[in-house]
């Protein structure tokens, strides 16, 4: 390959990599071409990117990005999966591609920078997910609040309540 091709491609992969610090490294080279075309499309409307790449070209660019170099996930042929809500729901979308097709293997992968390798890509698959994180985070700031709204309320509510009686009884009582 020349200089010239190999730097396009390299600028080419840097534009695409570029700020990417969360995502998988697959070996889809024993998935057949049907499989692959429908996995394509079916990741590609949640928002997923795959990227066949040259292993060394990746390590260029990973290495100008402050990203591990992925010694160990680069090794044969290697995809790069990117993209949709976060990488939990990734790992989840390609840890149920892996188990629907046995030729798909999940290599590893990065985590905020940091190589993760293919158990690591199964255990975050299990994980919550961001929204779901903000979610329990949310309950977890706002249950105090509740519980003292309900322990001030509670007693007011119930003298509220005897007194309505008290004034009934005695208006009825007056009749």
């Amino acid at each position: 390959m020349s200089k010239i091709v190999k730097k396009m491609m390299l600028e080419d992969l840097r534009t695409k990599m570029e700020g990417r610090r969360d995502f998988l490294v697959l070996d889809l080279s024993k998935l057949d071409a049907i499989s692959n075309n429908e996995m394509r499309i079916e990741l590609a409307q949640k928002g997923i990117q795959l990227l066949g790449v040259k292993n060394r070209l990746l390590q260029v660019i990973l290495r100008d990005e402050g990203v591990d170099t992925l010694d160990g996930t680069l090794a044969g042929p290697s995809t790069v999966v990117w993209g949709g809500e976060d990488i939990v729901g990734l790992s989840r979308e390609m840890t149920q591609w892996a188990k629907k097709t046995d030729a798909l293997k999940i290599k590893g992968g990065s985590v905020d920078g940091q190589e993760v390798d293919s158990v690591g890509v199964v255990d975050i698959s299990k994980g919550p997910s961001r929204l779901e994180l903000i979610g329990q985070l949310a309950g977890l700031i706002l249950s105090p609040g509740a519980n003292l709204a309900g322990a001030l309320l509670g007693p007011g509510g119930k003298l509220a309540g005897q007194i309505t009686t008290i004034s009934e009884e005695e208006s009825g009582d007056a009749a």
